[in-house]
């Protein structure tokens, strides 16, 4: 494992006095990455919903916190292109780009199942036939990278440049475009997004079911997208792969008061967005059995990266301190070392 870092849902609450508020989830938040930051883990990202009590607008979060920290990467896990205007990401990832001089990991997809009835619509995103709305979503993902990658995606007026001159989305920035991830929740579509060169983050669950364990099946979805990288003949011979898991270290009474309910943990299979799904276990127990549960989840084990998911509503100590305990005492068995320089960089396929 080359880096793990935590991955937060945004929860809060709208009741009038009660805590978290929408503006404690984002301070929080803050105040979290910079201590995750003194701490040396690799990241912090966040989940991106709307018309829900989660957290919704991710670039002025992760811009104040690339402001405030020196290491830590900031990224999406992910932003849900349904709703977004491709161009006006690309300058707004561009800008987050230098703001955080590059620590960047730009998770985006499909987006999650969620509480609006096609909610992208009220956003002025029409014409899809897609009751989940996949079919814009790759669209757009397209015309995305297009203008990370600082190709023309406009006529110039002539009066000022002559004829036949297309102009890109400004600001570029040249090394974005290998920090892009697609978040993918099937096997087919982490080989998709193999083909287009782009990182993966393998989803929190997968939205198919065959038997397996959780952590088998999404290992092979890894390897698949690495086999599909490995054919598609990319130049960049490094791609990173996130995988996602609620792990709390049980260190003291009150680590096994609050999460030690979890040790007991197994994996479930449900329907969610239509579709049969595999949902991931919670692993909770003292160090030396998560080492060793850990190095037995086979995902955990093929992945570059971990993303711890963590329960923000509990506040900023609390989750430092699973962050911490898994730092000290869980992830040097893993091969983990503290952030000393910045994000890390992928594996070479071979």
């Amino acid at each position: 494992m080359k880096a793990f870092g935590f991955l937060s849902f945004g929860h809060y609450s709208m009741a009038r006095g009660q805590h978290p508020g929408p503006r404690d989830v984002l301070h929080e938040a803050i105040d979290l990455a910079v201590g995750a930051d003194e701490i040396g883990v690799n990241g912090a990202y966040f989940r991106v919903h709307h018309f829900a009590t989660q957290a919704a607008s991710p670039m002025p979060l992760l811009s104040a916190i690339a402001a405030r920290t020196t290491r830590i990467e900031v990224g999406t896990g992910v932003i849900d292109l349904r709703y977004e205007n491709p161009l006006y990401l690309a300058e707004e990832a561009a800008a987050l780009d230098y703001i955080a001089d590059g620590r960047v990991a730009l998770g985006v997809s499909r987006g999650s199942p969620e509480e609006a009835e096609r909610g992208w619509e009220a956003f002025g995103y029409t014409g899809s036939t897609d009751p989940r709305g996949a079919d814009i979503a790759r669209a757009k993902f397209d015309r995305f990278l297009d203008a990370v990658e600082g190709k023309g995606m406009v006529s110039a007026d002539p009066t000022y440049y002559g004829d036949g001159i297309k102009l890109p989305v400004l600001p570029h920035s040249p090394g974005l475009r290998d920090h892009i991830w697609w978040g993918a929740g099937t096997r087919d579509t982490a080989e998709w997004a193999a083909e287009k060169g782009v990182n993966l983050m393998s989803s929190t669950l997968l939205t198919e079911t065959n038997g397996e364990a959780f952590a088998d099946l999404q290992a092979e979805q890894i390897e698949r997208y690495r086999a599909a990288w490995k054919n598609a003949g990319h130049a960049n011979n490094a791609p990173r792969v996130s995988v996602s898991r609620s792990i709390f270290p049980l260190v003291s009474d009150h680590d096994h008061q609050i999460f030690g309910s979890q040790a007991h943990s197994q994996d479930q299979v449900g329907r969610i967005d239509g579709l049969v799904s595999t949902f991931g276990r919670t692993y909770a127990a003292e160090p030396d059995k998560l080492v060793e549960q850990l190095r037995n989840d086979a995902a955990v084990m093929s992945a570059d990266t971990l993303m711890l998911t963590i329960p923000n509503q509990l506040g900023v100590e609390l989750n430092l301190n699973i962050l911490r305990n898994f730092a000290e005492h869980v992830a040097p068995e893993l091969g983990w070392k503290p952030n000393t320089e910045g994000p890390v960089t992928g594996y070479t396929i071979k």
